[in-house]
């Protein structure tokens, strides 16, 4: 009998159902596959839940992520929980398997697989501005760039650092020595950063609403492009679709 597993990580809610786990909760930011997350019961967000909520669902497991959920909703669950600690390419297939031991799921072990395949091969010398990943609108004039800046959020501007798991995305598709090496995982900058001659900005779709804003950042000068934001963030299953359909057509 499998096991019922409420999800709190949205990444990992789509890769759990792909790979046939009874997930019966779930946060609402948990979107992903649309059809079958409409029939999970919504328990909370990443950072709160509701266990009331949850009780009725009986779950055997409850999982969460360090990066994604918070220590007290951990140390306050009632139930048996799992958290994961995806912070890179490399890393992910082993996060994955040792969840796949916890479901005892055939699943989750082939996920594993598939990304510890993907961790192997080899990055992208340089990136291919023309074929920008997750592209979705060019934001000012194109010239060759120096550095890229991924931006997440705006007032204060917030980017990432390469020891994230959207940097070593970005590493993975070509970027990596243009990132910056800042030491802090999501540093905060200056707007001159992010208007500095010879940087590309990379503008986030998620969590941030950049879509919304980008006659306003092609009125500061910038030079970037929208992204989408699922490719470089949601690091199961969508993640390592896209990136695998990437790799094989640069």
């Amino acid at each position: 009998m499998s096991l019922r597993v409420v999800s709190l990580v949205p990444s990992l809610t789509e890769t759990l159902i792909e790979a046939g786990v009874q997930v019966v909760g779930r946060s609402r930011f948990c979107i992903h596959p649309a059809a079958e997350v409409k029939r999970i019961t919504v328990v909370g967000g990443t950072k709160q839940v509701n266990w009331q909520k949850v009780a009725p669902l009986k779950p055997d497991l409850v999982v969460f992520d360090r990066e994604e959920n918070t220590r007290d909703m951990a140390e306050a669950c009632p139930y048996p929980w799992h958290a994961t600690h995806v912070r890179s390419v490399d890393g992910i297939g082993g996060e994955l398997g040792r969840l796949a031991e916890v479901l005892s799921s055939p699943g989750l072990h082939q996920q594993a697989a598939d990304w510890q395949r993907l961790a192997q091969a080899p990055a992208l010398a340089r990136p291919r501005f023309d074929q920008l990943p997750g592209f979705m609108a060019t934001i000012g004039p194109a010239a060759e760039p120096q550095r890229v800046e991924y931006l997440i959020w705006r007032d204060p501007w917030m980017a990432i650092g390469p020891q994230t798991f959207i940097g070593s995305m970005l590493a993975k598709t070509g970027f990596g020595a243009l990132l910056p090496s800042h030491p802090e995982p999501y540093p905060s900058l200056q707007q001159s950063d992010v208007t500095r001659p010879g940087t590309f900005c990379l503008f986030s779709s998620e969590p941030y609403p950049f879509a919304r804003h980008l006659d306003d950042l092609r009125q500061l000068g910038v030079q970037g492009a929208l992204v989408d934001g699922e490719f470089f963030s949601w690091f199961g299953s969508r993640s390592r679709r896209l990136l695998e359909s990437y790799l094989r057509t640069c």
